[in-house]
């Protein structure tokens, strides 16, 4: 695949938790599914237009600013906020845990009044209500169970002539692999686009129309990672839209998969904002990332940099802005990445994102960062070249991971193929001050060793609307590999180039090497 699930936080704090409530269920992934899928779990469903009318949708021309909405929390239960130990699980802590819970009006009142606060202009709750988890006694119930209070206190707020964020749908797509079924989803198949749909029809059907974030009057709809399913396939987005129409009068939903999914979607989303600022299509940013209390897990902290990483990440945004941006997270506090009011932080985040929030919106773009690159002509990567001195950063996510070689008296790097795939990647990230302009025509020159038969290319965050992620690999044109054993250049014309980050790692481009053998030992980007 292109694109990885290269940072799935939230999940593994979840799927972790899911698998202890689920003890005892067996998952057959290779199994036929044996359970129908249910009707709609709520009762807007055989809408018509009359359905619609109080309804107020967002256009193409409008710069949206959204937010992941965690709404798992039950203080009276103590329901991700202790662990099975009795041990905190947060990392970060609301203000007070009085009435901190999904169940509760008042809670989804103040937290729809603060996103309005922070200019958020769509709420995506979290959502992990699969068809399989329509009974009370499910350990996902409370997908379902959230939403009501949540409506209830976004009423209130619109009678008294208040703004709240309108509700989208985040689909966290971890129930493709863990529910209460214990089914693998294939979504090459029938059923599994049923049971896909499934999760997209029962939310909806949950929330009054008058509710739904649209956009140009479509149900706006974010997808987590792929790899939760067992197979899929372009069929699964296009029955969802169609058999969504058919229910809900009409209106086809908008739908941004992430990009792992390497299908066709109305835009594309990412996560791992709280770590890094992307762009595939959707912005993706946060305040930084720490998941201590998490037991299990590797220590891996972002830090918030007193607000200074969040505000350079709205920085890299708005001077390359697309037309939204997705906060990563509202409230996440077990790994760290909410911007609520917090114990720790008070309403500082909340106060940040209303500066960046209007900026954004009334088409502010900042000056670019006149670092060290800012005037360069060329910047360099080379094995042992520190990225301070040379502007040119490898980064290695999982399908380009990289091994250091002394390669015909030289030093080098060696990629290393992907999961026994005929091909390898090196991914690359440009020093931001040398991004000077939106749109670059650049070269990119590469010293490599020919070490067998094959090809080597270049895919770069450009502007070809027809390449895969809306540009995000923009192809150039590639060289022959012989494999006569010696050291060589090639020089890569790169037109129109954004390097918007949007690449696997929050890279600007990538070497793609078609061949068994290869090593590199220096790249260098050039203007032109």
């Amino acid at each position: 695949m292109h694109r990885l699930a290269h940072y799935p936080l939230m999940t593994m704090r979840a799927a972790s938790i899911l698998l202890s409530a689920l003890a005892g269920v067996t998952v057959a992934a290779a199994q036929p599914a044996r359970h129908p899928i249910p009707p709609a779990f709520g009762p807007h469903v055989s809408l018509t237009a009359k359905d619609f009318a109080e309804s107020r949708s967002f256009t193409s021309h409008d710069r949206l600013v959204g937010t992941y909405y965690f709404y798992w929390y039950d203080c009276y239960t103590g329901a991700h906020i202790r662990d099975a130990d009795g041990t905190d699980a947060l990392t970060t802590h609301p203000p007070t845990l009085e009435d901190f819970s999904y169940k509760s009006v008042r809670w989804h009142r103040q937290q729809l009044l603060d996103m309005e606060a922070a200019g958020i202009d769509v709420a995506l709750p979290v959502f992990w209500g699969s068809p399989a988890e329509h009974s009370t006694g499910t350990a996902l119930h409370w997908s379902f169970a959230g939403l009501p209070p949540l409506v209830q206190a976004r009423d209130e707020l619109l009678r008294q002539g208040r703004r709240p964020p309108a509700l989208g749908l985040f689909y966290d797509t971890s129930t493709l692999r863990h529910n209460h079924w214990g089914y693998h989803a294939d979504l090459t198949t029938d059923y599994g686009k049923q049971f896909f749909y499934g999760t997209v029809r029962d939310f909806f059907s949950c929330i009054p129309p008058r509710h739904w974030a649209l956009l140009d009057g479509r149900p706006i709809v974010l997808l987590y990672a792929a790899a939760f399913a067992s197979k899929w396939d372009q069929g699964f987005i296009e029955y969802t839209k169609a058999q969504f129409a058919r229910e809900f009068g009409g209106r086809v939903p908008w739908i941004a998969p992430q990009d792992s999914w390497r299908v066709r979607g109305d835009s594309t989303c990412a996560w791992g904002g709280a770590l890094a600022f992307r762009n595939p299509g959707i912005g993706e940013l946060g305040p930084g990332y720490d998941h201590s209390a998490v037991p299990g897990r590797a220590p891996l902290v972002r830090d918030r940099e007193g607000g200074k990483f969040y505000e350079e990440s709205w920085l890299k945004f708005l001077r390359r802005p697309t037309p939204m941006v997705m906060v990563e997270t509202w409230n996440e506090f077990h790994e760290g990445t909410d911007v609520a009011e917090s114990r720790e932080y008070g309403r500082r985040y909340i106060e940040l994102t209303r500066k960046y929030a209007d900026l954004f919106k009334k088409g502010w773009q900042p000056p670019w960062p006149k670092g060290s690159f800012h005037q360069a002509s060329a910047v360099t990567a080379a094995p042992g070249l520190p990225e301070a001195r040379g502007g040119l950063r490898l980064v290695q996510p999982e399908d380009g991971q990289v091994g250091l070689a002394q390669t015909a008296a030289r030093h080098a790097w060696q990629p290393q193929p992907f999961r026994g795939a005929g091909h390898s990647y090196l991914y690359f990230a440009v020093d931001d001050s040398f991004k000077r302009v939106g749109s670059m025509n650049v070269t990119v020159q590469v010293e490599y060793f020919d070490a067998a038969p094959g090809r080597l290319g270049v895919e770069f965050d450009g502007s070809d609307a027809a390449a895969p992620f809306h540009g995000a690999y923009s192809r150039s044109d590639k060289v022959p590999l012989t494999g006569d054993q010696r050291w060589k250049s090639a020089d890569f014309a790169l037109d129109a180039a954004r390097f918007l980050n949007s690449q696997n790692g929050g890279a600007d481009f990538r070497l793609v090497v078609e061949a068994p053998a290869f090593a590199v030992g220096k790249v260098t980007l050039k203007r032109r």
